[in-house]
C-alpha cells in the first residue's frame, strides 16, 4: 500500500482540510514544511498538492512557488482546478510528476480526454469527487462506477476515489464504493482519498484493491507507521 502525503495549500499556507467545508479550514504552518517532515521524517515518497485557491478560482501565485519547492524535494500530484489542455501542463511545468483532474471542476469528459491525449494519460490521475458517496460537478446525476469507466475509456492512468465528507474526520473509509469502482476498472491505478485512520484502514483498501491512499491527519497524528526516516527508527 503507497502512501501519498496530502498538503492542502490556502493563501501559500498549509491547512487542515475537514469534511470538505472550505470556509472553516484552518492553517496548520508552512507547507514546504508540511511536506518536508512527511518526506524527512516518514519517509513518503510522493506528495499530493491541493491548490485550494486554484479549485476555487482564486490566484495561483504563492500556491506555485511552493508548489516548485515541493517538487525539488519529491514526486508531487497537483490539484488545481484543472480543466483544459494548457493547465495541465502548466502544472508540469511547474514540477507536478502527475496532474489531477477534478470531477469537481471538470466541463465534460471530453476535455479529460483531450487532456490526457496532450499530456500523456499515464500523467493524469482523475479525481472522482464524491460527497458523502454523491458525485459532484458533472456527474452528480451518475454513480460512480460510469464515472469511473468513462475517465478509463477517457484515458486516465490512475482514478482517485475522494469523498470529501471524510476528510479530515477520522470516519474510515467507504470500502463499498471503492470495492465497485475496482470491480468497474480493474486494471487502471486506484487511490483511496478521504477518511484514512490508521493501519487497519489500510489493510482493508488493499483487501479490495486498493493502490494507494492519500493521508494527511493520520500520519500529523501519529496514527501510521513510518516507511523511514527517525520515526521509523523510534517506532522499531
Amino acid at each position: 500500500m503507497k502512501l501519498i502525503g496530502v498538503v492542502d495549500l490556502r493563501g501559500g499556507v498549509a491547512v487542515h482540510a475537514r469534511g470538505g467545508r472550505r470556509d472553516e479550514y484552518q492553517p496548520i504552518g508552512d507547507a514546504v514544511e508540511v511536506a518536508r517532515t512527511y518526506v524527512d521524517r516518514y519517509g513518503v515518497e510522493e506528495i499530493y498538492v491541493a491548490d485550494l485557491d486554484a479549485i476555487e478560482g482564486g490566484d495561483r501565485g504563492p500556491e506555485r512557488a511552493a508548489l516548485r519547492t515541493i517538487a525539488g524535494m519529491t514526486s508531487v500530484w497537483i490539484d488545481a482546478g484543472i480543466s483544459s489542455v494548457e493547465r495541465a501542463r502548466q502544472a508540469l511545468v511547474d514540477g507536478a510528476a502527475r496532474v489531477i483532474v477534478g470531477l469537481e471542476t471538470l466541463a465534460s469528459f471530453d476535455v479529460l480526454r483531450e487532456i490526457c491525449q496532450a499530456v500523456g494519460g499515464d500523467r493524469i490521475a482523475f479525481s472522482l469527487d464524491l460527497r458523502d458517496g454523491t458525485p459532484l460537478g458533472i456527474g452528480a446525476r451518475d454513480i460512480p462506477t460510469a464515472l469511473a469507466v468513462r475517465a478509463a475509456d477517457a484515458g486516465a492512468g490512475a482514478i482517485i476515489v475522494l469523498d470529501l465528507a471524510r476528510v479530515g474526520m477520522r470516519t474510515g473509509v467507504d470500502l463499498n464504493v471503492l470495492k465497485a469502482v475496482r470491480k468497474a476498472v480493474p486494471e487502471i491505478e486506484l487511490v483511496a482519498g478521504g477518511g484514512v485512520r490508521d493501519a487497519d484502514d489500510l489493510a482493508r483498501l488493499d483487501g479490495v484493491g486498493v493502490n494507494a491512499a492519500l493521508v494527511a491527519t493520520a500520519l500529523r497524528d501519529g496514527k501510521l507507521p513510518a516507511l523511514k526516516g527517525p520515526a521509523y527508527k523510534d517506532s522499531r
